[in-house]
């Protein structure tokens, strides 16, 4: 397997020329289903910070409302709804028994300069320490809820809260946060606002590139400590 996916990357770089396929087998790894749909209620939400009330978060990953998280990131997400890499955690936060806001958090990209260089991590120090690292793969404010300021306002207490949650369900916890911003689209105002800080960008040749040549969007790379002895920690060696 590893030796036919080698010879497939070879082949898409452009490199070699392999046969034409024969039969096309059923992979279900790849071949995953979308999310169902689930009903939401999208009365819109145009409120303040204060009017809103008190706001609940809730780990629902291996629990019943996991339906409506999934499908709510797959109709309003840009990026739609992906199957999370390692160990993940997906919150839902609720003003009252409506969702205004979904994070989804996963196992941290193993190569990654702007945050190497930022924590100052050798090759050998990222492969012990990069299990201690969340990576924020989606974010939704869903279209219809209008709370000025309520982005930055529950992206810092969810950083608060994720070093805990993650000890809770994996036996450690995680000392910083990364995500990406694709400035296209975004500018990333909401993680400023909540103190990430810039600390690179990416290539734009995404992790399986062979060619060397830009390929996809360029983006901001954006990290937060999530603990005071985060470089400590990240630095230690096991």
């Amino acid at each position: 397997m590893i030796c036919r996916g080698l010879m497939l990357s070879v082949h898409r770089a452009g490199h070699i020329e392999l046969p034409p396929v024969k039969r096309v087998l059923h992979n279900p790894l790849a071949d995953r289903r979308r999310p169902h749909p689930v009903e939401v209620d999208r009365t819109p939400i145009d409120s303040s910070l204060k009017e809103l009330g008190p706001l609940t978060f809730r780990q629902v990953r291996r629990t019943p409302q996991e339906a409506l998280f999934n499908w709510m990131l797959e109709s309003e997400h840009y990026l739609k709804f992906a199957h999370p890499v390692g160990e993940n955690l997906k919150f839902m936060v609720f003003a009252g028994l409506r969702p205004v806001a979904l994070f989804a958090w996963s196992s941290a990209a193993r190569h990654l300069a702007p945050r190497d260089n930022y924590l100052g991590w050798s090759p050998e120090l990222r492969r012990e320490r990069i299990c201690l690292v969340a990576y924020n793969t989606r974010y939704l404010v869903p279209s219809w809820v209008k709370v000025p300021h309520l982005a930055s306002h529950l992206l810092a207490r969810m950083t608060g809260m994720l070093s805990e949650e993650w000890d809770k369900l994996y036996g450690h916890g995680v000392y910083f946060a990364e995500t990406f911003v694709d400035t296209t689209r975004h500018r990333g105002t909401c993680y400023r606002a909540a103190n990430w800080i810039f600390m690179g960008r990416t290539t734009g040749r995404g992790k399986n590139d062979l060619t060397h040549r830009p390929n996809r969007t360029v983006k901001d790379v954006l990290g937060f400590p999530l603990r005071k002895d985060f470089r400590k920690q990240l630095l230690e060696t096991c």
